[in-house]
């Protein structure tokens, strides 16, 4: 029977992901579904309301699910519309993640009164009542450089700019301060020909109805509210609405409104949404999201068709369930070395390549949204590192059928997913482009080319943490797996040095190109360039005999210190043309991965007596 293992596991795994990619179903009468498609312009970019839900949540709390008071999951979909229609419902959720001791002594909180595993979630109620006292350390905090802030202002910054986007994004829709807004909006035909009335007969000292003076002026003054806090621009463009311009927020299309006397038909139907929502009319709202969307489909086909794939994307997190069964594979593949080698064996291979597959087609269709190559930021750059690593993994083990292709692909892909789920916290990952990378041309050569590098090193020094692993911790490193390690090693870092040199030399190209100068000594650039010394140097002591297996294998580690930092390090600078700001988390974890690669180099540079299994010659 277990010659068909490895059938019944690729079949068990596709299986799952089919699963993963069907449309979700929500429980309820509403359509959130439709609603979660309907597109908004959010920092320059038109994404359906389902992208603003997730990633909101991720910058507020680190996850996509929100839990209710009464212990119920809820949806980041209906979290939205809570946010939205009910503000007063949305305070009660646990939203806001909170580690840091002094900041929550600063709110006057203590972890039991946190929601959640850890404790560490709290509820806008619980956080608004030490507002003014972290607006006074947040000012504190701004006026120090960012490199030099302590734990305690970052997260005090971090938590006020949390607060900044969860106060914008209420009052996107829902005017403070205005009662029964949606009503006044659903009854704006006579609303504001009576207020109208009543203005200008008060001017002309004429007798007048107060209130509905009132109501026009209260309906003027959440106009300017909105347009000026609102953080939705949920409105296309009447007229020319298949441009990505002219989109406006709620705020500016009530004042446009109120300009012209006819209500915008945009805020029309969301004011329907919102008082089906708190009504509980399901029957209406779910025709309203039919009927407005049908006319988005008439008037802005292609953005339309965008929200949809995006939102099925979501829906499908691709990613996550290849970081899982890259898990899989390498648990698979460790235990072929212990009995069914070749069944074990096969069977990880093929979930290798789902895996790898699944990854191929999250990144085109990442590539197909943003209309960009497939590395255009950080997060970008974690997904397509992986790629190209497990891609030459599967070459590696196509060739030499021996897992340690399909563990060093688990082990990498797994890693750097979940790198791209930690950079993913920081909020959208499809990003608009700064001006300096609007360039298809330079990010489909210099990036793509540069980031094969950064894979292919990665790939030679983890390739290199199996050697030493293996041949001091176990015995199963015999001759042919350690000279079958080094041939692996020594190709890939060929391969890495080539690509490497390439990639800096294009960059140099492009700065010329950019800012007048091939090279300006900028930390990027230096990063860039230390990896191809480096690279070169493990080549030139190779061919010169000054080292052999062990060496070979303890520089190719050294290679993932010196590409972490020319991928994340320099980056946290705060120098530099390419500073995209200090990282708190990521510092410290950078730091951790250095000194794990330096304790592997120091163990495989133990005497040979001390190693378990055979080896290469002492240097």
């Amino acid at each position: 029977m277990k010659r068909f293992l490895p059938l019944a596991v690729l079949l068990l795994a596709a299986l799952a992901v089919v699963a993963s990619l069907l449309p979700p179903r929500y429980q309820g009468e509403y359509d959130l579904a439709a609603f979660s498609r309907l597109p908004t312009l959010v920092n320059g970019r038109i994404k359906p309301l389902d992208t603003v839900a997730r990633t909101s949540l991720l910058v507020l709390q680190g996850r996509q699910s929100v839990s209710t008071p009464e212990g119920r999951s809820a949806s980041p979909t209906e979290w939205l519309l809570d946010m939205l229609y009910k503000p007063e419902v949305a305070d009660t959720y646990a939203t806001f993640e909170i580690v840091h001791p002094d900041v929550l002594t600063l709110l006057n909180l203590t972890p039991d009164d946190g929601a959640g595993v850890g404790k560490k979630r709290f509820t806008y109620l619980q956080v608004s009542k030490g507002l003014p006292e972290l607006a006074r350390q947040s000012q504190l905090a701004e006026s120090v450089e960012p490199a030099v802030r302590t734990p305690f202002q970052r997260a005090v910054i971090q938590l006020r700019d949390s607060v900044i986007l969860y106060q914008r994004l209420q009052g996107s829709l829902l005017a403070p301060g205005v009662p029964n807004f949606l009503e006044q909006l659903a009854h704006f035909d006579t609303v504001v020909p009576a207020g109208l009335a009543a203005v200008r007969a008060k001017q002309a000292g004429q007798p007048h109805d107060a209130a509905a003076a009132k109501a026009l002026l209260e309906l003027s003054d959440a106009a300017a509210a909105l347009e000026s806090t609102g953080y939705l621009l949920p409105i296309p463009p009447v007229g020319d609405r298949g441009v990505a311009t002219g989109w406006r927020n709620a705020g500016g299309a009530l004042r446009a409104s109120l300009e012209s006397g006819q209500l915008n038909p945009g805020l029309a139907t969301y004011a329907g949404l919102g008082l089906a929502w708190r009504g509980y009319q399901p029957a209406a709202f779910n025709t309203l999201v039919h009927e407005y969307r049908a006319g988005l489909d008439r008037d802005l086909p292609g953005f339309m068709g965008r929200c949809d794939v995006e939102a099925r994307f979501n829906s499908a997190q691709p990613f996550y369930t290849a970081m899982l069964l890259y898990v899989v594979v390498f648990l698979l593949a460790v235990f072929s070395w212990l009995k069914w080698p070749d069944e074990l064996g096969r069977a990880a291979f093929a979930l290798v390549i789902l895996a790898w597959v699944l990854s191929t087609a999250g990144i085109g269709v990442r590539m197909w949204l943003e209309g960009r190559p497939p590395v255009t930021n950080l997060y970008s750059s974690a997904l397509f590192v992986g790629w190209v690593a497990v891609a030459l993994c599967i070459v590696l083990e196509r060739l030499y059928r021996n897992a340690i292709g399909s563990v060093t692909a688990g082990l990498v892909g797994f890693s750097t997913l979940l790198i791209a789920h930690h950079l993913a916290l920081g909020g959208d990952t499809l990003e608009m482009m700064r001006a300096v990378l609007d360039s298809n041309f330079w990010l489909a050569t210099h990036v793509v080319t540069v980031t094969v590098g950064y894979a292919a090193t990665f790939l030679a020094g983890f390739l290199a943490l199996l050697y030493v692993i293996r041949g001091v911790f176990t015995k199963s490193l015999d001759a042919p797996t350690a000279d079958a390690l080094a041939r692996m090693v020594y190709g890939i870092v060929c391969f890495a040095t080539l690509f490497s040199f390439v990639g800096t030399v294009l960059g140099g190209i492009w700065a010329d190109q950019s800012w007048g100068r091939f090279w300006g000594w900028d930390p990027k650039e230096n990063g860039a360039l230390i990896i191809v010394l480096w690279n070169a140097l493990i080549l030139h002591a190779r061919w010169g005999g000054m080292i052999r297996q062990r060496g070979l294998m303890n520089l190719a580690i050294m290679g993932n210190i010196v590409t972490s930092w020319s991928w994340f390090g320099v980056n946290m600078l705060g120098v530099g043309l390419h500073s995209y700001g200090f990282m708190d988390a990521a510092f410290w974890w950078l730091l951790a991965f250095v000194a794990s690669q330096v304790a592997f180099i120091l163990v495989g540079s133990l005497p040979l007596s001390k190693w378990r299994s055979f080896s290469a010659p002492a240097r």
